[in-house]
C-alpha cells in the first residue's frame, strides 16, 4: 500500500476552519473585488406587536439571499408574504442589489414566489427525501 501525503480530519477545528475561510476570501477577493456581506432581517408585527412574519438573510456581490422567510398559518394568502417580499426586494434596490435570490421546498411556497415574478434556476430532488429544493431568482429594475 502506497504512502498517502494526507491526513483527514473531519469534526470541529475552529483553526482549519479559519484557514480555509481566509484563503478562499482572499482568493475571491483577486477575482471579483471586495466581498461586502450585510445581514438583514425584516418582521411584521400585528397590533398586539406580536411577530406574525418575517424574513432574514444577506446581500451581497450584487445580490440579496433571503435564507429564512415565514408567514404565521392565519396571515398567509392575505398579502403578508407579498408585502414583505416586496419590502426585501426594495431594501435590495437600495442596497445596489440587481436581484434577489432564494430557496423553497416543494412542500412549502414554489407557486408563492412565481406569482410573485421569481423564475426558476434549478431543482434539487429528493430534498429532503420525497420532496425537491426550487432554487429561484429574481432581477430587479434598477
Amino acid at each position: 500500500m502506497k504512502d498517502q501525503p494526507y491526513r483527514f480530519s473531519l469534526g470541529a477545528d475552529a483553526g482549519a476552519r479559519d484557514v480555509v475561510f481566509r484563503q478562499l476570501e482572499h482568493f475571491n477577493l483577486q477575482q471579483v473585488g471586495d466581498l461586502i456581506y450585510e445581514d438583514f432581517q425584516l418582521y411584521a408585527r400585528n397590533a398586539s406587536d406580536e411577530v406574525v412574519g418575517g424574513m432574514f438573510g444577506h446581500s451581497g456581490l450584487g445580490w440579496l439571499y433571503i435564507d429564512y422567510f415565514w408567514v404565521q398559518d392565519d396571515q398567509r394568502s392575505k398579502g403578508l408574504g407579498q408585502q414583505l417580499l416586496r419590502q426585501a426586494e426594495e431594501l435590495a434596490l437600495a442596497r445596489g442589489c440587481s436581484g434577489v435570490f432564494l430557496y423553497t421546498y416543494s412542500f412549502q411556497a414554489p407557486g408563492f414566489y412565481r406569482k410573485q415574478g421569481y423564475q426558476l434556476m434549478g431543482v434539487l430532488e429528493d430534498c429532503p427525501p420525497g420532496h425537491q429544493r426550487f432554487y429561484l431568482k429574481k432581477r430587479l429594475e434598477q
